[in-house]
């Protein structure tokens, strides 16, 4: 199984947000957190900002869109260049249609679930995106401690792609670090997103390759 490591930049320094994008370049992808502080209680960035993060990244982007009226605002992000673009299955009442609009732009589509959101009903949906992502924090924050208790989730959704022989990525988000991503890949996941872990480390390269052959070690 081929490990991902998507650092988040919610973690990372505003204000020199080019060198910190720039210290990650060993990574798959960066994560930008896109918040609206409706859907969660913090505001971030918009479009302008992940444009700007596209234009200087070394690696693709994973938009990661934790706002309301994701059918209007989605599309746009993947019209900026985005590699992947996640929304929440509970800020859209077509999620299907939602993520076949995003591919036909160009963009992967991703589904995510936050922790008290029954994985079952969009299980038979997955074969619609690249990437289920299941949340395993309460999203809007950095910082949070790791919920094992959302593992069977993970585990669910890995067993109905490889049943089905689907291509999707299986992305874990939230208090993701050196412990807690073996228990994640055991469960099945192949795509992590840590924040302090990496932009809090001294050397976020070192911290990368660190996560990468813990989860490695552990992969399903």
């Amino acid at each position: 199984m081929t490990v991902r490591i998507n650092p988040s930049i919610l973690s990372a320094d505003f204000v020199n947000m080019q060198t910190a994008v720039e210290a990650i370049a060993t990574a798959d992808a960066v994560h930008v957190d896109v918040m609206d502080n409706h859907f969660v209680p913090n505001l971030t960035f918009g479009p302008e900002m992940v444009r700007r993060v596209q234009a200087v990244s070394p690696v693709p982007l994973d938009v990661h869109l934790m706002i309301t009226d994701v059918d209007r605002w989605a599309p746009g992000y993947a019209e900026l260049g985005a590699f992947s673009v996640t929304f929440h299955a509970e800020a859209t009442d077509d999620p299907v249609g939602l993520a076949r609009l995003l591919r036909s732009i160009g963009s992967r589509a991703g589904l995510a679930v936050k922790p008290g959101t029954p994985i079952e009903p969009y299980l038979e949906l997955l074969p619609e995106f690249d990437q289920l992502l299941v949340m395993t924090v309460e999203p809007g924050f950095g910082g949070q401690s790791f919920m094992t208790e959302v593992l069977p989730k993970v585990s669910a959704v890995r067993s109905v792609a490889d049943t089905a022989g689907l291509d999707i990525w299986v992305q874990v988000d939230g208090g993701v670090a050196i412990d807690t991503i073996a228990q994640a890949a055991e469960a099945g996941a192949d795509t992590f997103v840590a924040g302090s872990s990496v932009f809090g480390a001294a050397d976020p390269g070192l911290a990368i390759a660190g996560l990468r052959a813990a989860a490695a070690t552990h992969a399903h």
